[in-house]
């Protein structure tokens, strides 16, 4: 057998899970796309090493590392995207971007220090130096609640 029908297969399974990556919106389609690349490369691990002759097996024995890596990878992936669906309501990779942490001082508004550090709470070894710094989002929405309502 030639090489090259198993190698022209895995570069074409290969460039068919990274366009998934790149273009799919759907965390699971994205794993399900990295889970492609992954067995386009176990294709041709398992290629060469037939190819090359090689007694010890070594493109197998790492092909079957391959895919308990990618076993445990889509055991994870679906972990999260399990638990980020039931918090969010949605799957979309567009839309978990606002995941990314803010600093606290941007939710914050601008009053006179000695207000602020009754509202926020007692500080915590957390916090640092400057004492309540890195509030929350959740106590900076209780802050702008309590303003409304005094």
């Amino acid at each position: 057998m030639h090489l090259a029908y198993p190698a022209v297969l895995a570069a074409l399974l290969f460039c068919i899970g990274l366009y998934g990556v790149l273009a799919r919106r759907n965390a699971i389609l994205v794993l399900m796309a990295v889970e492609l690349m992954l067995n386009a490369v176990n294709l041709n691990l398992v290629a060469f090493d037939v190819w090359l002759r090689d007694t010890l097996h070594s493109g197998q024995a790492l092909t079957l590392f391959t895919i308990a890596i990618a076993a445990a990878e889509i055991g994870i992936g679906l972990a999260i995207v399990l638990a980020v669906h039931r918090n969010r309501g949605t799957s979309d990779i567009d839309r978990l971007r606002d995941t990314a942490e803010t600093d606290a001082a941007e939710d914050l508004p601008e009053t006179s220090g000695a207000d602020d550090a009754d509202r926020r709470g007692p500080a915590t070894p957390a916090d640092g130096p400057g004492g309540n710094a890195g509030t929350t989002k959740k106590n900076a929405g209780r802050t702008k609640k309590a303003e409304a309502t005094a």
